[in-house]
């Protein structure tokens, strides 16, 4: 095939392809409208995982792909929609031909009026056409910008995390170079982003357009610009792609607005909640949590009831868990943090110089349970309870950190279970309720 795009003959092959784009339309359509239905509820699940386990790297992974999702059902579903239309208007056409509006033998008004706003089935059919090529590339374009939203994103993380953060880079350099960055990204944002809902405005005036050309010329790479920038250009220099674009705006605002509404039953109670001695949340108890996108709380237990002389407690590891660790105990914070990403390659050992042995490591892993054994202990309505923790995996694979309770001797009936934390606040202790969890004892 010749792609030389300025021979007769490759121009003549789009305009034939361009005719029959349509098929290819609705064949795409249906493969991506079934592939992310699959798709759409695994990704939000891991998006809730990630923030109940506050993975920050991980939950903005999930969030942008879970808004991709959405924006793509949406302008795709659409799009099947308005295609179906038109091919049922083509059918139409086929069997009636143009609207005659002699033969409705309407009054003047009305024939006059229908007349203007319909002017022809025909024009009918072409806008239809219209509106799915154009609602089809858009759909596309819209991920790209997702894309991009993320880049820029991610680059300012990098620059807060790696040069501002950076206790191993001069003070001019993570405070002068690191702030000046953020600054002019800040502001490349705003024109770019400015630039973009006027459909170009800073690129027409001469001397706005050399002053805002170096910010294009950067932002045009972190946006990845170069992959889709035809389609954007191709879009404002039509009128009537500018008029589906403006008009997508504020549907995709009234779809949020939508999302966001919920309907309250009482002014009093909400299965929301966190688990007190009033109400009990299925997050905190093992049993409950049946379903795929169930995750633990703060505290978990096997049941609402127990029998058992014991009361197995699980506490899922969280990353401020480790960072009030530290808080408490300044000798295990490590001269590098590991936590983040990072690759599964590794050229020699994961630790750091600090410990090089696996007797020193072993250490600091003891001295790591010690400090959060001493940092979190129970209460079961007001008597003090002796825990144990070790660290293991519950039975979806999750880390955390378990014990048992004795509970032979306590009373049956309804007792509320209290996490507290101990926490050193500049030269005080102080103690705090981390949690709450109800249930029922009653002895085997």
């Amino acid at each position: 095939m010749n792609n030389d795009y300025k021979s007769p003959s490759f121009k003549k092959l789009l305009d034939s392809l361009q005719q029959q784009s349509w098929e290819l339309e609705l064949l795409i359509s249906g493969f991506a409208i079934f592939g992310l239905f699959t798709a759409y509820e695994p990704i939000k699940i891991e998006m809730v995982n990630a923030s109940n386990e506050q993975q920050v790297y991980g939950f903005v992974i999930y969030f942008l792909a879970l808004t991709a999702c959405s924006i793509l059902l949406f302008n795709l579903l659409l799009h099947v929609i308005l295609r179906g239309l038109w091919i049922g208007a083509l059918g139409l056409r086929y069997v009636s031909g143009d609207i005659e509006f002699e033969k409705l033998k309407y009054a003047d008004r009305f024939k006059k009026y229908l007349s203007k706003r319909i002017v022809s089935f025909d024009r009918y059919i072409g806008s239809l056409e219209n509106y799915c090529s154009i609602l089809f590339a858009v759909s596309f374009l819209l991920i790209f910008y997702v894309l991009a939203l993320t880049v820029v994103i991610v680059v300012l993380v990098l620059i807060a995390t790696f040069i501002i953060s950076n206790d191993d880079l001069p003070y001019w350099v993570s405070n002068g170079l690191g702030v000046t960055l953020i600054v002019f990204l800040a502001i490349g944002m705003f024109l770019t982003f400015f630039d973009f809902i006027t459909q170009g405005l800073l690129k027409r005036n001469r001397i706005i357009a050399k002053l805002y050309f170096p910010i294009y010329w950067v932002f045009s790479f972190l946006t990845l610009s170069f992959l889709y920038r035809p389609l954007v250009y191709n879009f404002l220099d039509n009128k009537f792609g500018k008029r589906l674009i403006l008009l997508l705006t504020p549907i995709y605002i009234l779809i949020l607005i939508i999302a966001s509404l919920e309907y309250k039953k009482s002014n009093f109670l909400d299965k929301e909640r966190n688990s007190s001695s009033q109400f009990a949340n299925k997050e905190n108890y093992m049993d409950l949590m049946t379903e795929e996108g169930d995750y633990p709380g703060e505290l978990v237990i096997p049941s609402k009831i127990i029998r058992t002389p014991y009361l197995p407690i699980f506490i899922p590891f969280r990353e401020n868990l480790e960072d009030r660790i530290f808080a408490y105990d300044s000798t295990l914070t490590p001269q590098n943090d590991r936590r983040g990403l990072s690759s599964g390659i590794q050229f020699g050992t994961s630790w750091q110089d600090e410990w090089k042995t696996k007797a020193q490591r072993d250490s600091v892993r003891k001295r790591y349970l010690q400090i959060f054994n001493e940092t979190y202990y129970f209460k079961i309505d007001t008597l003090e309870m002796d825990s144990d923790f070790i660290v293991t995996t519950n039975n979806t694979g999750q880390l955390g950190f378990e014990t048992n309770l004795g509970i032979r001797d306590i009373t049956e009936g309804l007792h509320v279970l209290h996490l507290n934390r101990i926490r050193k606040h500049k030269d005080t202790i102080q103690k705090l309720l981390e949690a709450q969890v109800p249930f029922w004892y009653f002895k085997e």
